[in-house]
């Protein structure tokens, strides 16, 4: 008989039919709405959202597309009917996922783990990674709390010392090489760690991973192994709404969250990395070599004594219903394709900085240069704190955000659920803000 083992992915049953005798018979696969991925109209039909509102929030806790939605569905019902149910089809659903999300990375199934959001995913990295004596760890004054907290936590457990450098003064005028400069400057002989944001969700500035990672090959030369500079990503607000793959972004771990601007469901995300021998998993994992090594019951040697994606990915019961939906909105997003994607969410972005720029009691904070943002536009009201103008704004019917740092700003996200009359209607709307 089936156990709830297989629920965890670990492939422990294999051979084993994906539901008991007694379960009903599993859903069909989700039934996705009329949907034209070449036409924006039909993108933005496949959502739920208000149509009343110009949805410019959309990547704080995003909104599923309706196959990932019904894919959701399907399963939740499978598994009120039957707490055996597995996905049909497929001996390890985690692998699965892992597969769909190296498609779209274009990295190695076996490079990426699965987490719950980036948060989880940093705290794994930065709990994980095992630093020498007298190594230490170089970060950014913008990066968010995730970041610095993880890094704080760090350096209590290990007395790791963690520097911080300064990437721009006026993000505004942000530039590459300031930027590359910054972080090399930065950089000591024991570095181990350079955590970095690739979006900063406090300026929308969009940081040169590429150039980074070119110039921190050139440090590591003549480097012990050991002793590499690492290059942890917080990819958040880059991971959907930006083309790149892991093999242009050029960095060692790159965390996100996959229910932001993919899309995906809410609670899940990934660790793609190319150095998991640096970290220590934190977490038992569920995965088949950590119950070979527990059932064979060896001793304190039965451990795995090499760290893989798989060990570092949390174990323990999830909402699977929203995991197991992650590969549909992978296959979303690759349908729309991932340059027009990119294409879209900067055109939209540009249009929007221009009309903002415009306008003489706002002060606008995101480069206006495409190369150095995404899809946030940060700004500022004369006289009007954030918050005040997000109220103002939803009146308006625009949804809008407030930046969680200090000072903070006034946040919008151009997206695949935005387009240029929504666009035009934030600037309008702008306008009246006096």
């Amino acid at each position: 008989m089936l156990n709830r083992r297989a629920l965890l992915g670990a492939g422990m049953l294999a051979g084993v039919s994906a539901c008991t005798a007694t379960s009903p018979a599993p859903p069909e696969a989700a039934r996705e709405a009329a949907f034209d991925p070449s036409d924006w109209a039909s993108v933005r039909a496949q959502f739920a959202l208000d149509p009343a509102y110009a949805q410019f929030a959309a990547f704080v806790l995003a909104p599923a597309p309706a196959p990932v939605r019904e894919t959701i569905r399907a399963h939740r019902d499978a598994l009120d009917a039957d707490p055996e149910y597995t996905p049909p089809g497929t001996r390890s659903p985690d692998q699965t996922i892992r597969e769909a999300a190296a498609r779209y990375l274009g990295g190695e199934a076996s490079g990426i783990a699965l987490t719950d959001s980036t948060t989880m995913g940093l705290g794994l990295l930065y709990s994980g990674i095992a630093l020498r004596p007298g190594q230490d760890v170089l970060t950014s004054e913008h990066d968010f709390l995730a970041t610095h907290e993880g890094l704080r936590l760090l350096a209590g457990r290990t007395g790791a010392k963690v520097r911080r450098v300064r990437l721009y003064d006026d993000p505004a005028t942000a530039s590459v090489d300031r930027m590359v400069a910054a972080v090399k400057e930065g950089l000591g002989p024991r570095t181990r760690v350079v955590a970095l944001t690739w979006v900063h969700s406090s300026t929308g500035v969009r940081v040169p991973i590429r150039a980074v990672a070119d110039m921190l090959a050139e440090a590591n030369k003549g480097r012990d192994e050991r002793d590499r500079a690492l290059l942890c990503v917080d990819g958040v607000h880059g991971f959907g709404a930006m083309a790149d793959g892991v093999a242009d972004l050029g960095c060692d771990f790159l965390a996100s969250g996959t229910h932001k601007w993919l899309f995906g469901p809410r609670g899940t995300g990934i660790v793609w990395g190319r150095a998991w021998d640096a970290v220590v998993p934190i977490i038992p994992s569920f995965s088949q070599a950590a119950f070979d090594a527990w059932q064979s019951n060896a001793g304190p040697e039965r451990s795995p004594r090499k760290s893989t994606a798989e060990l570092v990915t949390p174990g323990g019961y999830k909402a699977f219903e929203h995991r197991w939906a992650m590969t549909q909105a992978f296959g979303f997003m690759t349908a729309i394709g991932k340059d027009r994607v990119q294409q879209r969410t900067q055109e939209l972005a540009t249009r929007l900085k221009a009309g903002l720029a415009g306008l003489p009691h706002v002060t606008l904070a995101t480069p206006r240069a495409p190369e150095l943002s995404a899809g946030l536009v940060c700004c500022s009201v004369a006289g009007l704190q954030p918050f005040e103008a997000v109220r103002r704004l939803h009146g308006q019917k625009v949804i809008a955000s407030v930046t969680p740092y200090n000072p903070s700003l006034l946040r919008f996200g151009t997206s695949i659920v935005t387009g240029p009359e929504q666009v035009d209607l934030v600037i309008k709307a702008m306008e009246g803000l006096r």
